[in-house]
């Protein structure tokens, strides 16, 4: 969930989200790409990085 306060619309939170700044959905999308289609890690690898990383920055998984 974004902390963000984002306008109400029946679009995904993520790309109402990148509407307020589109010049950072690309490489976010990149980014997502390299780590999640392109990995040669495995699956439980990430998804274990992916919660740490959460937890370090508070978040709830």
């Amino acid at each position: 969930m974004a902390r963000v306060r984002l306008t109400p619309g029946s679009g995904e939170e993520t790309e109402r989200l990148f509407g307020l700044a589109p010049h950072v959905g690309g490489p976010a999308a990149a980014l997502a790409g390299a780590v999640y289609e392109n990995s040669q890690l495995p699956v439980r690898l990430r998804e274990l990085m992916r919660m740490r990383v959460a937890q370090i920055n508070e978040c709830h998984v």
